[in-house]
């Protein structure tokens, strides 16, 4: 039987949109015996991190994905969000957790994801006392949700009221590329929901209001060089659309969730591992998001980042929840390492934030 035919076996017999077991059995190389790669681990060991660990710089970043409840859903989610996954939803306890740790330590950023954030019932509230503790507030926007229905028109003045930065995924500036990738009639809407944010005075001369967008390839291959990507994002969506934003963000697709099913159909999964593996850069590694971030689920759980969480690897160490945070113990933690890490130390290395190298 060949390594494609193995895959598709596999992935017949697990879901491995759902299943993290069976993702990390993939990404391990335990069932697919032809297909196995370094260990991460191994790889950072040689390039100098001597005992084959990443540890944090200081906790900057408190990353809440508040659900997985979306509007839509996108072919590449690694959160596998969408219309159906309604109780996957952060409670107000959580979120009353959430802003006990966020009084108590001096981390300066909440990022809010999800899902589509905004859906959550609590996410207003929310945001409304992140902004009375001094936080600067991120929000994970769709752009859809804006315009999908009439609840959420006012998002962009809600935004620029407690002056939220707002990152928002465009996968092109054309219809055809984005549609393929997070659905039919997404980039009209997106486009309405980004001169709904100028209009405010996002991205505009004479305010603090920050829009920036997010890229991701649409296949099989690494993102372009970002700064070269925003010059010519910046180009067709002004030309265009007369849009403006600040910064646009290029993101590696990792291979997990969605993009791993992508995968695996595809017969892509070996080919694409490899390529992470052959553009691993040692240079990346200081960068990687996972050592000034914390990353919380909508359960309270805590990771060392959004991917992590996807794949259900909590924090090193037995106190995992946001009940027994201890700030500390955290920025002195071992971060968690598995095979997806290549994704963001290939090229010129990829975080929320773009890359990193």
């Amino acid at each position: 039987m060949s390594i494609h035919q193995k895959i598709k076996s596999l992935a017949a017999r697990h879901s491995a949109l759902a299943d993290t077991f069976f993702q990390l059995k993939v990404l391990n190389g335990k069932e697919l015996t032809d297909a196995r790669f370094p260990a991460f681990r191994e790889s950072i060991k040689q390039a100098g991190f001597t005992d084959g660990t990443i540890r944090p710089t200081r906790i900057e970043i408190f990353q809440m994905n508040v659900g997985k409840l979306c509007n839509q859903t996108c072919a590449h989610c690694h959160v596998d969000a969408g219309p159906d996954r309604k109780a996957e939803n952060m409670t107000r306890e959580t979120f009353e957790l959430c802003l006990d740790v966020l009084a108590r330590c001096d981390i300066p950023t909440v990022d809010i994801t999800g899902g589509a954030p905004e859906m959550n019932p609590n996410f207003r509230w929310f945001v409304e006392e992140c902004r009375k503790l001094g936080k600067h507030i991120i929000d994970r926007c769709n752009l859809t949700i804006i315009v999908a229905n009439k609840k959420y028109h006012d998002l962009p003045d809600f935004f620029a009221e407690n002056k939220v930065e707002v990152v928002s995924s465009l996968p092109h500036y054309s219809a055809l590329r984005t549609d393929a990738q997070r659905g039919d009639g997404v980039f009209e809407d997106s486009i309405k929901a980004l001169q709904m944010l100028n209009a405010v005075g996002y991205a505009q001369d004479g305010t603090d209001l920050k829009l920036n967008l997010v890229y991701n390839p649409t296949g099989t291959f690494l993102p372009g060089h970002q700064a070269s990507l925003e010059a010519d994002f910046k180009r067709q969506l002004k030309r265009k659309f007369d849009i403006d934003f600040n910064h646009l963000y290029a993101i590696t697709n990792m291979p997990i969730s969605r993009f791993l099913d992508y995968l695996l159909e595809g017969g892509h999964y070996e080919s694409y591992m490899q390529s992470l593996l052959d553009s691993f850069n040692p240079g990346a590694v200081a960068g990687v998001m996972c050592r000034n971030t914390i990353s919380v689920s909508y359960e309270g759980d805590l990771y060392d980042c959004d991917f992590n969480q996807m794949l259900d690897l909590k924090v090193a160490g037995p106190k995992t929840h946001l009940r027994d945070f201890d700030f500390s113990a955290l920025e002195q933690r071992d971060i968690v390492l598995n095979q997806h890490c290549y994704g963001c130390t290939a090229g010129a290395g990829s975080s929320c934030g773009g890359q990193v190298a």
